[in-house]
């Protein structure tokens, strides 16, 4: 136990918690602001079929209109731009300033955005896609510096025994958001739809969308920001964590101060042994270093690239949902409803997907992620993502059948399931728990814009491909692309190989931070 002895005793003192009051209020401040992230990264898919029937429709269509190709690919991705940009931002920022400074700042821009983005300005197309994507930008900005910023911060305060479990506590949060976007766009089309009576597009294509409608996307895009604001007093009153404020910014007595608070116990301040961690040679290598490299260089590898893989398989599985369930028949064709009931069946079809796979696959991953540990979760979800997949995939003519449709979601549902128990949260909880505190945020920033580069690619690569070989049946303005049963199988391919890459990956079950980011504290490597 030389490890224990030698580590400061304020970081004991936290690894050696017993799971206590504190550790439940960090999991809500920090999930609710994942709550809002993923409120605001997947709504958007729930309203982009009416903006197409509010701005995009003309007189003499035989059916509603739809966004072209470049504006709905800029809609669906431009907030996954801006988050990109956010966690390397906000990642370095969080290491450099604290923790706590940079969560506020992440905070108020996705209050802000959240509420302007349902404002967008003007009545033309144009002006309304350019202000909503502009402030949808800014919106993805402040949600990247969530990632981070909330799995550095969760990781910091855990204990060592439940470490996983909470960072993935956190996480889970997300489907929550999935879910709560859901409902409350079900809501608000069935509040709409009971006031507004209207025709369906075939009866009467002018009045089937009604102008109130206009008002439904902005209500389901500016809810987003509710939680978000009501955690915000909560989120500066959290101490900056004593992994921080020892180890990066070299202050005892600030440490032992603060975790003597949360902790309720006598802590002392080991101004000495401080001293000796900022003298000790080994512990200064910067990211950009042959030692980093040495050290950390494959584990960096082994979470960006196992990131980036599973995003691409998540995020075109996610945005192309309601492409799916329109093709299964779950969502009946769009001329047969009017604007209103169109977002209530997408609604619909999203909040039972998520309820029935996606939240329980987050809470499984929390109950078993500390016994089985990450390593073996994240093998075991890309093995079945990639043969649920190529379940559906190579049968896919059999899946689209009449008889088969049931059949069809439990198997879609099942991939969903086992990428929320399995890559989807492990890779999550990883990059928050292996590299030095000193680079601990910037590095999870670096391994989660790997992540959103796959979900960039996925959303508009799959747009694409998913489009019919043959070019008289593709969406309007598209190009012919593979047609959704190969662009299932080169998804599969890109499970198949996150399999491959989850080995450069370590296992940190059951070890302190410094254990696992093989952190010297006692001058000895």
């Amino acid at each position: 136990m030389a490890v224990e002895d030698n580590n400061l005793q304020v970081l004991n003192a936290l690894d050696l918690a017993k799971t206590q009051l504190y550790h439940f209020t960090a999991i809500i401040i920090a999930g609710m602001g994942f709550f809002t992230d993923a409120y605001d990264l997947f709504s958007i898919s729930l309203v982009t079929k009416l903006l197409g029937r509010l701005y995009y429709t003309k007189p003499d269509l035989l059916k509603p209109g739809t966004l072209p190709p470049a504006v709905s690919a800029s809609v669906t991705g431009v907030a996954l731009v801006g988050t990109l940009a956010g966690q390397l931002f906000f990642g370095w920022l969080g290491d450099k300033m604290g923790r706590k400074k940079v969560y506020g700042m992440t905070l108020v821009l996705m209050v802000v955005c959240s509420v302007a983005s349902g404002l967008s300005l003007g009545h033309t197309p144009k002006g309304v896609m350019t202000t909503l994507c502009f402030f949808r930008f800014w919106l993805g900005f402040g949600i990247g510096g969530d990632y981070p910023l909330s799995a550095t911060i969760m990781s910091e305060y855990a204990n060592k025994k439940t470490r996983g479990a909470f960072i993935a506590a956190v996480f889970a949060m997300q489907g929550f958001g999935i879910l709560f976007s859901g409902i409350v766009a079900l809501i608000t089309a069935a509040g709409f739809d009971h006031a507004y009576k209207s025709p369906t597009f075939q009866e009467n294509a002018a009045l089937s969308t009604v102008p109130q409608s206009d008002y439904i996307w902005r209500i389901i895009l500016m809810f987003g920001s509710l939680p978000a604001a009501l955690t915000y007093y909560w989120r500066m009153k959290m101490p900056e964590t004593a992994r921080y404020t020892a180890l990066v910014a070299k202050d005892a007595k600030r440490a032992a101060q603060d975790m003597g608070r949360v902790l309720q116990v006598e802590i002392e301040s080991e101004e000495a042994k401080i001293e000796q961690i900022s003298r000790d040679e080994t512990n200064q290598f910067g990211l950009f270093s042959w030692e980093f490299v040495r050290r950390h260089g494959l584990h960096l590898f082994g979470t960006c690239s196992t990131w980036f893989l599973l995003d691409i398989a998540f995020y075109s599985q996610n945005l192309f949902q309601k492409d799916v369930f329109s093709a299964v028949g779950w969502i009946p064709k769009a001329p047969t409803m009017n604007a209103v009931q169109e977002v209530y069946k997408i609604a619909r079809a999203q909040t039972l997907i998520a309820l029935c796979s996606t939240v329980p696959g987050y809470w499984f991953t929390v109950a078993f992620i500390d016994i089985i540990g990450r390593f073996a979760i994240q093998l075991m979800g890309f093995f079945f993502m990639t043969v649920f997949m190529f379940a559906i995939a190579i049968p896919y003519h059999h899946w689209t059948l009449e008889a088969n449709r049931i059949g069809f979601i439990i198997m879609y549902s099942l991939t969903f399931f086992f990428a929320n128990f399995g890559p989807n949260a492990t890779t999550f909880v990883v990059p928050a728990e292996i590299f030095p505190a000193r680079l601990r945020s910037t590095c999870h920033g670096i391994s989660a814009a790997a992540g959103k580069a796959g979900a960039i690619v996925g959303a508009y690569g799959f747009l694409y491909a998913a489009q019919s070989k043959d070019p008289t049946k593709t969406d309007a303005g598209y190009p012919a692309g593979i047609g959704i049963k190969n662009s299932l199988i080169v998804l599969g391919c890109i499970n198949a190989l996150g399999m491959l890459c989850t080995f450069s990956v370590p296992e940190t079950k059951g070890k302190s931070l410094e254990e696992a980011s093989q952190e010297t504290i006692s001058g000895q490597p």
